[in-house]
């Protein structure tokens, strides 16, 4: 199933990652350059609240006709798209900055080849990226390190003994893999595989469909935390791990059956059903200071733990070991995304959040005020987006 097919399940209210044997994006192979972009044909932006921040909107639509990454005014003016050709799909679309140059990177997948791109700031693209060891090319993350290299993710397929889980002695599985890529050269720098640190158990994931194998625990972030170590999301462990960038130990762990912290909710907060900040969370960020972002899902189309989406922000103390939800903005129309999403703080303390399948966007200060409200025109949906500066003559983040 591709990007597109997956949020217009997630907009039908379907059994979204049940309906997946992973998130693969295909087998690594040449893409397609971007070039010159044109806002014909580009997916159509309509704003409900206006009030945003400075700065553009980097999405990638998957809408009907049109797909391709994007930026868009926050009055709505389309300014560039790059259309894909029919069936391809872009994820995860952003400025960067790459050997000390800003940069525009996204995944996309075209004619079944999944790759990272980058190109520079005049719309030429200079490099792309693949995973190594033959693995398939995971769409949710392309992310630039400070040292110039890229963290990507990975589907690993194979076989375990789940006998104990009511499963198979030879069940096939799907296991989620961080890659670090050397840009130049391709070389692989590091590797984590959640099979070699999490045991299977710890999955909330719905089994799969007979023959399918089972996406136990759907990686869908690798981020950088401010000691840089990662931050690694499951969505179906309900756990964001940071993990030793160097052996690949867990340092903690936040969420799930296995939580290194004890949760609790400060006055106006609430936790879920399951007694969780997050579940089904994707896109975990370091603010600093011990606190954290995450977009918080809350359902995976069948199971919903609440009854809106949101972006929640989270103070832990290693000391007591305890984490506390101190902030969270709801999705405004009161909406359950029921797949994808993320939630961008931005420097001026507010959070930009896409609202995944749902296609809605949104910025709230940090009071929880609702300052913008965006929905794309024609049934789109967007992975994530951000609230950039653009042209790079601007700062960047």
């Amino acid at each position: 199933m591709t990007v597109t097919q997956w949020l217009r399940a997630a907009l039908a209210g379907g059994a979204v990652c049940a309906l997946l044997a992973s998130c693969s994006a295909g087998n690594a192979g040449a893409g397609a350059g971007a070039g010159a972009g044109s806002s014909s044909g580009a997916p159509r932006l309509t704003v409900l609240t206006h009030g945003a921040s400075s700065g553009d909107i980097f999405l990638a639509a998957q809408s009907p006709g049109a797909t391709g990454p994007e930026i868009v005014s926050t009055s709505g003016k389309v300014i560039w798209f790059h259309p894909l050709p029919p069936g391809s799909d872009a994820t995860d679309f952003r400025a960067q900055t790459y050997l000390g140059k800003p940069v525009l990177t996204w995944f996309q997948m075209v004619d079944g080849v999944g790759e990272g791109v980058i190109d520079n700031d005049r719309y030429q693209q200079i490099a792309t990226v693949k995973p190594a060891n033959g693995y398939a090319a995971d769409f949710h993350e392309f992310l630039i390190t400070p040292w110039n290299t890229a963290l990507i993710l990975a589907d690993a397929p194979g076989t375990a003994n789940l006998t104990s889980l009511g499963l198979s002695a030879h069940q096939q599985v799907n296991d989620g893999v961080v890659q670090e890529i050397d840009i130049k050269t391709g070389k692989l720098l590091f590797q984590w595989d959640s099979a070699d640190h999490v045991p299977y158990s710890d999955s909330h994931a719905p089994m799969g469909q007979p023959g399918q194998p089972w996406d136990w625990f759907h990686i869908n972030a690798v981020h950088l935390d401010t000691d840089g170590n990662l931050l690694i999301s499951s969505r179906f462990t309900w756990t964001i791990y940071k993990v030793n960038i160097r052996t690949g130990a867990i340092m903690w762990e936040l969420g799930g059956k296995q939580s290194s912290f004890t949760l609790r909710a400060a006055p106006g907060q609430v936790l879920d059903k399951a007694g969780e900040i997050f579940a089904f969370q994707h896109d975990p960020e370091a603010l600093g200071s011990g606190e954290y972002s995450v977009f918080d899902d809350e359902s995976d189309g069948p199971t919903t733990l609440l009854a809106h989406s949101r972006a929640v922000i989270m103070r832990l103390n290693l000391a007591t070991r305890t984490a506390t939800l101190i902030w969270s903005a709801s999705q405004p129309e009161g909406l359950v995304a029921g797949a994808t999403g993320n939630a961008q703080p931005l420097r001026n303390g507010d959070m930009f959040v896409s609202w995944g399948g749902l296609g809605y966007m949104s910025e709230f200060s940090r009071t929880g005020k609702l300052l913008f409200n965006a929905e794309l025109l024609g049934g789109g949906a967007t992975y994530r987006a951000y609230l950039l500066p653009w042209p790079p003559a601007a700062a960047m983040p």
